[in-house]
């Protein structure tokens, strides 16, 4: 059976892909994103994840490999990670109460038979009314709300009660790893569970 590597640095994905106890390795891509169109979320994302899976995978002979990137989308524009803490805030506050989109291409490649599937997973998020104290406690408690595209921690700290409801995969919105969909490719791409 081919060994299952992430491309990914992220400590989120590598957490929820262990859950599923299946034994794999994880490697960073180190690909520069700058480079990838920035327009269409699910083009970014499937885009994205090629280049990363395409980046490790020239490096192993007998492996699976899967590269993930994940985007958010509101109001016709793809939601960066925030440069500062004020632009977290405006971020936010735009959010609150509102519905945004939550991408995540999937892009898996078998490299012994070269044999690959991608898949874009999307999740609606939506917001709870927040209050601004709301908000700067949030950013006042959690020093990485810069690492998160949609400005803020969906598990973790006071911003885990900021959404009101998901529609579609909770993991995906949760971490940008959506298992099930892995679970469900990884027989198609020739791993048998």
């Amino acid at each position: 059976m081919p060994k299952i590597i992430l491309a990914t640095t992220s400590p989120y994905r590598k957490e929820v892909f262990g859950y599923l106890g299946i034994p794999f390795e994880a490697e960073g891509s180190n690909l520069d994103e700058s480079q990838a169109e920035r327009n269409n979320p699910e083009e970014l994302v499937k885009t994205l994840s090629k280049l990363k899976t395409d980046s490790v995978a020239k490096n192993h002979l007998d492996a699976i490999v899967i590269g993930l990137d994940s985007v958010g989308f509101f109001e016709g524009k793809i939601l960066e990670k925030p440069k500062s803490k004020e632009e977290a805030f405006q971020r936010l506050r735009s959010l609150s109460g509102k519905k945004y989109d939550f991408y995540t291409g999937v892009y898996m490649v078998n490299t012994s038979t070269q044999k690959s599937i991608t898949r874009v997973v999307k999740t609606e998020v939506f917001m709870r009314k927040l209050s601004d104290s709301e908000i700067n406690r949030y950013l006042d408690q959690d020093p990485n709300y810069n690492k998160y595209a949609h400005g803020y921690d969906i598990k973790n700290y006071a911003s885990s009660t900021f959404p009101a409801k998901l529609v579609g995969s909770y993991t995906n919105a949760l971490m940008g790893i959506p298992v099930e969909v892995i679970i469900e490719m990884l027989p198609e791409i020739g791993y048998k569970l």
